[in-house]
């Protein structure tokens, strides 16, 4: 697939997904008209990679989602990517893509490569059934998808994947990887979680798109210096009052400086 690589700033302008729009008679795979399972406006989450008969799980952040109109966005593992996709029949074809460029410890570069080029070597056979996705290429290369529900910001434990400021993300440091966590309670009123060494709880308003943290209560642990680093950022962002904005199974908290956290449900 021929790459052209873009900060995520500039990716964000890209046109993504859309939930709305209307039914093209070709977005949809199966075997009979009426039974079909519809491809498009369903967020898939990329459950593996079979290539040359060797099976890789995916990372969590890993998925797929195809708007009615064609649009295409998605992540690869740690970078976002956008893109347009054709589906006529039981098959897909997806465009060249553009992806933003960060580097993250936790999820090898071959992987990410790896699902580029399965998913640009198209068209691909879609299958459907039980809420999977499957695509094949023609070599005989598969990622297998799961149907996900859009993720509730409360109840969510939402696992912390990267620092954003100024719209530009990056990724976390290697030992703070799969640390760094937070869920609210809505009938306590609570955020809690892991600040990637220490615990923290705190008082949690949420009201028109805004979040207000009270003082945050923390453990008293020390860490390694990256990890503190890491544990300084967020708690300062608990600290203050924070847009936050939920994508199916992606929140991003945004304070007023412009700096912030993106995070995904866990599976």
């Amino acid at each position: 697939m021929n790459m052209q690589r873009l900060t995520l700033s500039a990716l964000i302008l890209l046109p993504l997904v859309a939930a709305c729009g209307s039914e093209s008679g070709s977005s949809s795979v199966g075997s009979k008209p009426g039974s079909q399972a519809p491809v498009a406006g369903v967020r898939w989450s990329v459950d593996s990679l079979t290539l040359d008969g060797k099976r890789e799980q995916a990372p969590d952040s890993a998925y797929v989602k195809i708007a009615k109109d064609g649009k295409v966005d998605g992540n690869y593992g740690c970078n976002g990517f956008g893109t347009t996709a054709t589906v006529e029949g039981d098959s897909v074809r997806f465009g060249n893509a553009q992806s933003t460029d960060m580097a993250c410890e936790d999820v090898p570069m071959s992987f990410e490569e790896s699902l580029r080029r399965t998913l640009g070597d198209g068209p691909l056979k879609a299958e459907t059934s039980d809420g999977k996705l499957t695509l094949t290429s023609g070599s005989g290369d598969k990622v297998v998808l799961s149907e996900e529900e859009p993720a509730p910001l409360y109840g969510t434990t939402w696992k912390v994947t990267s620092l954003v400021k100024d719209g530009t993300a990056r990724s976390l440091p290697s030992d703070s990887v799969d640390k760094a966590w937070f869920t609210f309670d809505k009938k306590e009123g609570r955020l809690a979680g892991n600040l990637g060494c220490n615990r923290v709880t705190a008082d949690a308003t949420v009201r028109d798109g805004q979040l207000t943290v009270g003082t945050p209560g923390t453990t008293r642990r020390m860490c390694d210096g990256s990890l503190m680093d890491t544990e300084r950022t967020l708690l300062d962002l608990f600290k203050s009052e924070v847009s936050y904005r939920i994508d199916d199974r992606t929140i991003t908290l945004t304070s007023e400086n412009g700096e912030g956290i993106s995070a995904v449900a866990s599976k």
